[in-house]
């Protein structure tokens, strides 16, 4: 069973929206008291947040669907339906988060760090809400929009100051080991440590952390052994430091050899071949580690590649993760290099709002030509799109709110302006109309100016005066009398058969 997962694909989803409520207020005496339909609740997010006690991916790999709680509905009496629940997804200092095909959502660095991840759908509004003096008593209320759902991928790129990199078995675990209270896996054969190592190390005034990355080999930049899966962890380590095996088993290897095939395969990886951004991995090789002096023949190598070694820019130190011996030296030396790297990044600033007003010429939509049928048009944009997934379109009367609001926004104008004749195909997100303009010059100036209604009005809007009791009670009679005399016949209009009678 896996232990460490640092890469992962996660289904989430955001709760949707709880839909408004049509209702009226009803009460003894006040058989119609106005409308009181509440409106629904939003969805609840998907956040990520950063915790510094979780240290892999580890629940997401056996829970890959996250999903927040939906909005409830509205109802009668003005209540409003509650917020969906929120789920709060933590993950490690050091996720990457990104779409399958390679998009950045979110690099999550620093404990507490939160993002929304995907957001609940909003909430309808319910038929209290969209009364207005026009409209006194709506007869329809908005659906709740739907949560965002997607596939992410969550990426663990561990965080710390220096990296150990090296073939297997070179010491890396021992060494990290030696210097912090870490106890990773120790053996004496290749390939020992599966997942990074991360310790804590402090040298005088200087806290950092080290982390080391599972053997690398020839190849590694390709998929070849361990490397390439783990290669990212080093990715954001100030510091990359060679160890280097002084006392390896195997013929045809020797401490330059090494240096000279790391190298390679961190380039390779910089480069983008393994997925790399553009990484100077090479360039933040600064130190040497030759590990394992305390073995016979030890001492005599170091002399042999340490100018080799110092040729390439290397700083070279000797040590034994086994004894101790050189480990204060390196430490301090680390803690050098941690805090001039530290110092050279910029002050941090204060994170600023940044407020973009809309252009002037912004519609707010856009309306094209469907490439494959020009009797077809295609409007985009967020309030469209929007208020066509709120619309319930088994109501006439929503309906023709959503046209009254396509109307207000210019769509018709600009469907006019596009040479859109009656019958035309319009397609808004996932629904289509035909094309039926309020009036043939579609100009919603002409329509006012002739007095008539827009479209999706109502009697209840285009009644011109309240109907009063007197009316009600003529209406009912005529209903009950389905036919009177308004003259009287006499013999001389009685029709002649013919036969004189």
């Amino acid at each position: 069973m896996a232990t460490f997962v640092d890469r992962v694909v996660v289904h989430v989803a955001a709760g949707n929206g709880g839909h408004g409520v049509s209702s009226v207020h009803r009460e003894k005496y006040k058989p119609l008291g106005g409308p009181d339909g509440g409106n629904g609740g939003d969805g609840g997010d998907v956040v990520l947040e950063v915790d510094p006690n979780v240290h892999t991916l580890l629940d997401f790999h056996h829970h890959p669907h996250q999903k927040a709680g939906n909005g409830r509905p509205g109802a009668g009496s003005n209540r409003h339906g509650a917020r969906g629940e929120q789920r709060v997804l933590r993950v490690p200092e050091g996720t990457v988060v990104s779409t399958p095909d390679g998009r950045v959502i979110a690099d999550l660095v620093g404990a507490g760090t939160r993002v929304v991840l995907a957001a609940g759908g909003k909430g309808g509004l319910g038929n209290a809400a969209l009364a207005n003096p026009r409209r006194k008593a709506p007869g329809f209320a908005l659906l709740g929009e739907p949560g965002e759902a997607f596939d992410a991928v969550f990426e663990l790129k561990s965080v710390a100051d220096v990296g150990l990199v090296g073939f297997p078995s070179a010491g890396k675990s021992s060494l990290i080991a030696a210097m912090s209270a870490a106890r990773p896996k120790i053996a004496d054969y290749p390939f020992t440590t599966l997942v990074p190592n991360l310790g804590v190390i402090r040298s005088g005034d200087v806290v950092y952390t080290m982390a080391d990355v599972p053997g690398l080999i020839p190849g590694a930049s390709t998929g070849k052994g361990l490397g390439l899966q783990f290669l990212r962890h080093v990715e954001r380590c100030a510091v990359l430091v060679h160890v280097v095996d002084m006392a390896t088993p195997e013929p045809g290897r020797d401490p330059e050899s090494d240096i000279e095939a790391l190298e390679h395969e961190l380039a390779l990886y910089s480069e983008g071949a393994a997925g790399g951004d553009g990484l100077d991995l090479v360039g933040r090789l600064r130190i040497a580690v030759l590990n394992k002096i305390d073995v016979p023949d030890g001492r005599e190598l170091v002399d042999l590649v340490r100018p080799s070694l110092e040729a390439r820019g290397l700083r070279v130190f000797p040590v034994s993760a086994a004894t101790g011996e050189g480990l204060t030296e390196l430490g301090y030396a680390l803690a050098a290099a941690v805090e001039e790297h530290r110092t050279s990044l910029p002050a941090p600033e204060a994170a600023r709002v940044t407020l973009t007003p809309r252009a002037v010429d912004d519609s707010g939509f856009t309306v094209t030509r469907d490439p494959d049928d020009d009797a077809t048009f295609v409007v985009r944009g967020v309030k469209p799109e929007r208020w066509v997934r709120q619309t319930d379109f088994t109501n006439d009367e929503a309906v023709g709110y959503l046209a009254d609001r396509l109307n207000r926004l210019g769509v018709e104008e600009e469907l006019v302006r596009l040479g859109a004749q009656e019958g035309d195909m319009v397609v808004i997100g996932d629904v289509g109309f035909d094309f039926v303009p309020s009036l043939p010059a579609g100009s919603p100036i002409a329509e006012e100016t002739a007095g008539l209604g827009g479209r999706g009005t109502d009697s209840r809007i285009d009644a011109p005066h309240r109907v009063r009791a007197a009316e009600r009670l003529a209406a009912k009679r005529a209903r009950r009398t389905p036919y009177e005399l308004t003259e009287t016949w006499g013999d001389e209009d009685l029709p002649d058969d013919g036969d004189g009678t």
